[in-house]
């Protein structure tokens, strides 16, 4: 599934110390399959930046949804579930994160839509009102990728072919050092040496995994 990121800049690295908290879905990394809709937040935030905006394209695997070992939560359009989910992520007086799924699909709760949560949540509209309003809504579609584990399942349309080798790199951790996988990707996709190999100008994708692997480690100070 093609989709698409809007921003006021292109986006070479995703990172989630950027991704910020309390949206719909949580922290993660949003993206959207209608463009329009990408075009019109790069447009937003890239005033906000005295720029155009950018809008950055992905390949979304979408087998993800249901063949890889991912925890996924999908809403098919605005309902009661929904709207709870959302109120859910948004409190602030909970932690963060409020939820511990994976990838989260759904509409989209736009600036007309918050007004009216902030409506409902003050008891100016019944749910079941609020609830009918939606169904009148446009269509909208965002996908969050809450985990450092989801951003596997997207890729850069323009980025070059480079050798994936994520998942070696991981268990090469886990079983040399017995630490948990949910450590280990962490441990991973934090550090600097991923960041250096998702930069095609640094050209530590060309090299052997091992040598990677062997940087990884001087960086995180493991030994055998």
């Amino acid at each position: 599934m093609r989709v698409y990121h809007g921003s006021y800049a292109k986006i070479e690295n995703i990172a989630f110390t950027k991704c910020r908290p309390y949206r719909d879905f949580g922290k993660g990394f949003y993206v959207t399959k209608i463009r329009s809709q990408a075009e019109y937040w790069a447009e937003r935030r890239g005033r906000r930046n005295d720029n155009k905006g950018y809008v950055t394209e992905f390949e979304f695997i979408e087998t993800a949804f249901e063949h890889w070992e991912f925890k996924v939560l999908r809403f098919e359009n605005y309902n009661e579930e929904w709207l709870d989910f959302v109120i859910m992520n948004r409190n602030r007086t909970l932690p963060i994160p409020a939820h511990d799924y994976d990838i989260v699909e759904g509409p989209v709760a736009d600036d007309d839509v918050t007004n009216r949560i902030d409506d409902y949540i003050e008891s100016r509209v019944s749910k079941a009102d609020f609830l009918e309003e939606l169904t009148f809504h446009r269509p909208t579609h965002q996908i969050c990728l809450c985990t450092h584990q989801s951003l596997q399942a997207l890729e850069r349309i323009d980025k070059k072919t480079v050798q994936r080798i994520d998942d070696t790199l991981i268990e090469s951790l886990i079983s040399d050092y017995g630490i948990t996988e949910e450590k280990a990707i962490d441990a991973y996709f934090d550090s600097n040496t991923y960041q250096q190999l998702i930069d095609e100008s640094t050209d530590l994708y060309l090299k052997p995994w091992t040598d990677v692997y062997k940087l990884l480690l001087t960086e995180l100070k493991l030994k055998k």
